[in-house]
C-alpha cells in the first residue's frame, strides 16, 4: 500500500518551493486548501520527516483514504448546513423520502420542526430500482421542498444525481448524494467544487473504507463540509431490508474528523424497527439521524412501509434525547 504525507503548512506559507523540492525525487504532490489552511499531499512516501520552515505539522498517513482520516486533523469538523451545526450535537434531518403530495405542505414543515427536526429532508429526484416506478417530481418537488424550508425556518436536503441540475437545486442547503451514486467520481468532484456542504451516502455494495475515500473526492477538490452517511449495505442476511453497519459508525467515528450521519429507514425496511436502530446509531456516536417521515405512509408513492409519522418522530427526537443524556452520564 502506498504512503502519504500530509504537510499542514504556517500561515499563508507559499507551497510552491516545498512542492518542487518534493516533485524531484520522482514524487506526485497536490495542492489544496481546507478549513482556511494550506495543505500539501505528496506520495509515495519515503518515511523520512522533510525540513522546510513553512511546513507547521506532518504526518505520514498508511491508509486508502487520507483527507478525511483524523490523523492530520484531530479536531472534530463541525459542517454548518444553512446555521445548524453537524457535529456538535444530534442533528435530526426528517421528511418524506419523496415530496409526492402538494397539499398542507407549510403545516407539515412545521409539524416536523415542533417534533424535533433541524433539518427538512425530501427527494424530488428518485434513482428506483424500476424505471416504472415514481421517479419523483423534479424541479416541482425542489420548490415545494424549498417552500417546506422558508415556512419552518429550517434549511433542507435533498439528492441530486445529475451536475447539470445544479441549477435547479439553488436554495438547498445540504446536497446528498445517494447509496447508487457513491461512486460517481466526477458527479463528486462536480458538485464539491459548488462549495455546499454534501451529505455522502455510502454505496450499499462499499465496505469501509472504500466509503470513506470517496470522502477524498469532495475534499481533493477543495470541499471539507462533508458528513459521511451510513445507510445500510447488502449482505447474506434478509432480517432486514439492509444490513446497519454499526460498527462502521463507531469505527469511523474513531478513525474520521469527519461528522457520521445514519439512515436507519433504509436498513429498517419497517417502520418499527427505526426507533431501535436510531437507537443503536446514536450509541454507536452518530452525530446526525437521516429519517423518513411522511404525512400518511401507507399512501407515500415510494417505501411507505420504512417511513414514519410525526408522532413516531416526537418520540424518536424525545429518545435520542434521552440516551445521549444517558451517555453523557
Amino acid at each position: 500500500m502506498v504512503k502519504y504525507r500530509v504537510f499542514v503548512l504556517k500561515g499563508d506559507a507559499d507551497s510552491s518551493e516545498l512542492a518542487e523540492k518534493l516533485g524531484k525525487g520522482n514524487v506526485s504532490v497536490k495542492k489544496l486548501k481546507l478549513y482556511s489552511r494550506n495543505l500539501l499531499l505528496a506520495w509515495p512516501d519515503s518515511g523520512k520527516p522533510v525540513d522546510h520552515p513553512g511546513i507547521e505539522f506532518q504526518t505520514s498517513i498508511d491508509s486508502e483514504f487520507i483527507l478525511s482520516s483524523r490523523e492530520w486533523k484531530r479536531d472534530d469538523t463541525i459542517v454548518d448546513v444553512g446555521g445548524v451545526h453537524v457535529g456538535r450535537d444530534v442533528t435530526i434531518a426528517a421528511g418524506p423520502c419523496s415530496i409526492d403530495f402538494t397539499e398542507n405542505i407549510e403545516e407539515f414543515a412545521s409539524q416536523l420542526k415542533k417534533a424535533g427536526a433541524h433539518i427538512i429532508r425530501g427527494g424530488a429526484y428518485k434513482p428506483r430500482t424500476s424505471p416504472f416506478s415514481f421517479q419523483g417530481k423534479g424541479t416541482e418537488g425542489l420548490d415545494i421542498l424549498k417552500k417546506m424550508g422558508e415556512a419552518s425556518g429550517l434549511p433542507v436536503v435533498s439528492e441530486i444525481l445529475d451536475s447539470d441540475n445544479l441549477k435547479d437545486f439553488n436554495g438547498v442547503d445540504l446536497l446528498q448524494i445517494g447509496s447508487r451514486n457513491a461512486q460517481n467520481f466526477q458527479l463528486l468532484r462536480k458538485v464539491a467544487r459548488d462549495g455546499r456542504p454534501i451529505l455522502l451516502k455510502r454505496g450499499m455494495g462499499n465496505t469501509y473504507t472504500e466509503w470513506m475515500a470517496t470522502a477524498d473526492y469532495v475534499m481533493s477538490e477543495g470541499n471539507g463540509s462533508v458528513i459521511l452517511c451510513e445507510r445500510g449495505i447488502r449482505t447474506f442476511d434478509n432480517a432486514t431490508r439492509f444490513t446497519l453497519d454499526i460498527g462502521s459508525i463507531a469505527r469511523g467515528k474513531n478513525e474520521s474528523h469527519l461528522p457520521i450521519c445514519a439512515d436507519p429507514s433504509h436498513p429498517a425496511g419497517t417502520r418499527e424497527l427505526v426507533i431501535p436502530m436510531t437507537l443503536s446509531s446514536v450509541a454507536a456516536g452518530a452525530d446526525m439521524i437521516l429519517v423518513e417521515v411522511h404525512p400518511n405512509p401507507d399512501l407515500a408513492l415510494s417505501d411507505g412501509k420504512q417511513q414514519i409519522t410525526v408522532r413516531d418522530l416526537a418520540k424518536l427526537a424525545e429518545s435520542v434525547k434521552s440516551l445521549r443524556q444517558a451517555i453523557r452520564v
